[in-house]
């Protein structure tokens, strides 16, 4: 049975906030969200993302509209093979995941598939990295280390190069808060 919640983060990173409307059902997920930022420049952004079977990622589609104009990016995962835009991107090669920056939901992947939220483990990720608001698209190498449970779910260390904190993550493996990008503001 599928979980369909609101969700919404203020992102200190970015001076901005996320809205996402998100379907949960034990082993995919499904979100669209809306987005609006003011570092590095004010933009507003809008996103659908789907997963498959280990919450692994089909598709993000996003739209960033900035004082220069609009972009678009379609970026899809078929066989662990990625394409942005129909191009092939052979340097994200064996990713499982897209990480929208900025975006406290995309962690939720890696976070659900090895069920970091509810045990102990340690899995090192290439992620397919969407830069915000340009939508280029990088390796990222990131670590999810569990360090134990909390009251509202667990606390993970997560270390990707330049960067490593403490991401408080509840039950359902949505991010509660997460040093320097932002923290959860409502969930219905």
């Amino acid at each position: 049975m599928a979980d369909q919640r609101v969700v919404t983060w203020e992102v200190t990173g970015s001076g901005g906030y996320e809205t996402a409307w998100v379907t949960l059902s034990g082993t995919g997920l499904r979100a669209t969200g809306r987005v609006m930022g003011l570092r590095p420049e004010p933009y507003w952004m809008a996103y659908e993302l789907e997963t498959g079977h280990g919450y692994v990622t089909r598709r993000l589609q996003v739209t960033a509209e900035t004082a220069g104009g609009t972009r678009r990016l379609d970026l899809r995962r078929d066989g662990g093979t990625w394409t942005a835009n129909d191009k092939p991107l052979p340097e994200v090669a064996g990713a499982l995941d897209c990480d929208l920056g900025m975006s406290p939901l995309t962690n939720t992947m890696p976070v659900l598939r090895h069920q970091l939220h509810s045990g102990p483990g340690e899995h090192t990720f290439v992620m397919a990295w969407v830069s915000v608001p340009d939508l280029a698209v990088r390796p990222s190498r990131q670590t999810y280390t569990h360090v134990g449970l909390t009251e509202r779910g667990a606390r993970l260390h997560y270390a990707s190069k330049g960067f490593a904190g403490d991401i408080e993550v509840g039950r359902d493996g949505l991010v509660l808060t997460y040093p320097g990008i932002g923290h959860l503001l409502h969930a219905d």
